[in-house]
């Protein structure tokens, strides 16, 4: 993502705003229609204001003990019908329950649990996490 790791920040990307026009035109330029964003950690900062703005562009939506969870209200996200798989290991005690928090207000989501995972569930325990989303997959129309 701009601005994280070794990537060179963006302009863009400084505003909820940039961030969201900036993953539209990611799905844009790769010809995505209706995909499912799996959303881990920082990339809530660009997926959750493209979810709140756009989520019935998307077949579905994973987010990953995301950031900035707490930017939108519970009305906001209850006017979200894009179906979502809330996802998180036990063992992040931080951000997970956070994040819970806030997205349980999104209508159509489930939740699931990794026992044993940290914040990085998909490193810590990657066959769980795997069967989780492909039983969110299939279960998408």
């Amino acid at each position: 993502l701009p601005g994280y790791g070794d990537s060179p920040s963006a302009e863009m990307v400084v505003t909820a705003q940039g961030r969201r026009t900036f993953l539209d035109h990611v799905l844009q330029e790769l010809g995505m229609q209706r995909p499912v964003l799996v959303s881990p950690s920082m990339s809530g900062r660009f997926s959750l204001p493209f979810l709140v703005a756009q989520g019935d562009r998307l077949a579905g939506f994973v987010p990953i003990a995301p950031v900035g969870t707490k930017d939108y209200t519970a009305e906001q996200y209850q006017q979200v019908q894009t179906p979502t798989l809330i996802l998180y290991g036990d063992h992040d005690t931080r951000l997970a329950p956070q994040a819970l928090q806030n997205l349980k207000h999104l209508p159509k989501h489930r939740v699931a649990v990794l026992p044993g995972a940290g914040h990085a569930c998909y490193l810590d325990k990657p066959e769980d996490f795997h069967r989780a989303l492909l039983g969110f997959l299939r279960q998408l129309k």
